[in-house]
């Protein structure tokens, strides 16, 4: 990830316009502020919520309320809880998927 040429850039993520995103079950809710080719994103899954796809995009990923439990498509698993993040890069390790079972926010660079 490079960061494009951007000014200083303050967001007041309530203000930003939210899309909605269905899961296999569940539903996510992006606030996304595109930068050239980066995404920031303040994102909520609901309750029971489990991604569609298996993701090989890079991220960095902070929980910042709920758990989030990620799956790597080798069968590995891992659960996050507030204050912790992952990193992957694109097409880095295994690809990844999310789950919740209580439902989670999350700050995502991507």
């Amino acid at each position: 990830m490079k960061i494009p040429a951007c000014p200083f850039t303050i967001t007041d993520w309530s203000k930003v316009n939210p899309t909605t995103h269905a899961g296999e079950t569940g539903s996510a809710t992006w606030r996304t502020l595109d930068i050239g080719d980066l995404r920031v994103r303040m994102v909520e899954y609901s309750a029971g919520y489990l991604a569609d796809h298996w993701c090989d995009r890079g991220h960095v990923l902070l929980v910042l309320e709920g758990e989030l439990e990620t799956e790597l498509r080798d069968g590995r698993k891992f659960k996050l809880t507030p204050g912790m993040s992952y990193q992957v890069s694109d097409f880095g390790d295994a690809a990844h998927r999310s789950f919740t079972s209580t439902g989670v926010k999350l700050f995502i660079v991507d």
